[in-house]
């Protein structure tokens, strides 16, 4: 027997075990994550028959009523619970950065009408020159 025999030869392969463990690590973490990322309130929309609004430059200020009429403030990847007071200042706030920036009110069907046009009241009181309404299309 020569001593070459004997010698441990290379292995020319790499194991990819590891690897796979880490992309269904990863893949587990994303798929945990995307649904958290879409931030907003579940409201029940009305419905309505109505031309849809023209697509903006930029995202829309949306201020959501919930069905216990609470007030959510969602622009771009932030949403915030505020009461009366602090919904007008912040959206006063954000108006005087980004002046024509579109508002739309989301109101929850159930919710009272008059809580709605409460939002909208300390909407142009911030100095929102239009606010839209959020329907759901067709009929009721």
């Amino acid at each position: 027997m020569s001593r070459r025999s004997n010698r441990i030869r290379p292995m020319a392969e790499i194991n990819v075990v590891p690897y796979i463990d880490v992309m269904l690590v990863l893949l587990v973490i994303f798929m945990i994550t995307a649904p958290l990322l879409t931030q907003g309130v579940h409201v029940e929309l009305p419905r309505a028959e109505a031309e849809p609004v023209a697509e903006e430059s930029q995202p829309p200020l949306v201020v959501t009523v919930d069905a216990a009429g609470g007030f959510h403030l969602n622009w771009q990847d932030r949403s915030l619970d505020l009461d009366g007071e602090a919904l007008e200042a912040e959206v006063k706030r954000l108006l005087a950065r980004h002046p024509g920036l579109q508002v739309l009110v989301k109101g929850d069907r159930r919710v009272d009408y008059g809580r709605v046009v409460q939002a909208m009241v300390r909407l142009q009181a911030a100095g929102a020159e239009g606010v839209g309404l959020v329907t759901e299309p067709g009929e009721e």
